[in-house]
């Protein structure tokens, strides 16, 4: 579905059923080098059971027009205007990594907009070390494959993920090339590095939100290891919220690495 946001044709993928506002909306936000398919099989089966869903490419990213955004917040007033152009009032966010960082600042800025927040792959601070982020710029085919090392806990997907035999190294290499390929005037590889990197409101936002709260961790994550997102939990436990933490075995990308654990671990926090 493409709906103009500040302007701009942006893409929503819908889960494969007619978009209806009427229904509880869950809005999906990805990560860095990443766009709306990976959340495939979370998004095609909400909008099979109940759920309207807007999984989005973020402005400047694949099917998305406009310009990348170059922080967090700038991502996260497009999610506040990618909710009113679609005419949803209120709705869920899910975030992956940088997106889950989008998802978080959007949710304390939109209040009681936002029904529940799922952070998948989370860190506060999220930084970047500094070889990372000069790859990403100077060698970016060599930035990608350090993040798929550094990602994944496994080659060899289940097959609820992308299907049987899926090599999901290879295919998050060419997920990221055919992202990094698709803005010819912007290296959103780098530019959401430092953006996840310069992010400084994350306790504040935190304890800001109007919602129960939902953390998705990979215990072998080496990109945003579990204990990095302890301060984001204990802050928003200390301001009162309803937080809820998943922990499956594996690395930074949950949603294809343990992609029924990680969709139910949503749906069920979604339905409650």
């Amino acid at each position: 579905m493409i709906v103009t946001v500040n302007g701009h044709d942006t893409y929503c993928y819908t889960g494969g059923k007619p978009f209806d506002a009427a229904k509880p909306t869950v809005a999906f936000v990805h990560g860095v080098l990443n766009d709306h398919s990976v959340w495939i099989l979370q998004s095609r089966y909400l909008a099979h059971h109940g759920f309207n869903v807007l999984a989005v490419d973020l402005p400047g990213h694949c099917r998305s027009a406009g310009e990348a955004p170059s922080t967090v917040e700038q991502a996260a007033d497009f999610v506040a205007a990618l909710l009113d152009a679609a005419g949803v009032q209120r709705a869920a966010l899910v975030g992956h990594s940088w997106g889950s960082l989008i998802a978080l600042e959007a949710a304390a800025r939109l209040g009681e907009r936002i029904t529940q927040l799922v952070l998948v792959g989370t860190a506060f601070p999220m930084k970047v070390s500094q070889a990372l982020l000069d790859a990403s710029q100077s060698d970016p085919e060599a930035a990608m494959k350090m993040v798929n090392v550094f990602s994944r806990s496994t080659l060899a997907a289940p097959p609820s993920a992308l299907g049987p035999g899926t090599w999901v190294y290879g295919a998050s290499l060419a997920l990221g090339r055919r992202v990094l390929r698709s803005n010819r005037d912007a290296n959103v590889f780098h530019r959401g590095f430092l953006a996840c990197d310069r992010y400084a409101n994350g306790e504040e936002a935190i304890a800001q939100i109007a919602c129960p709260v939902l953390f998705v961790l990979g215990a072998q994550d080496q990109m945003t290891p579990p204990k990095a997102a302890q301060g984001l939990i204990a802050r928003a436990k200390a301001a009162g919220k309803s937080v809820q933490v998943a922990q499956p075995p594996v690395g930074h990308h949950q949603m294809t690495e343990t992609p029924d654990d990680t969709l139910f671990a949503i749906r069920d926090f979604l339905v409650r």
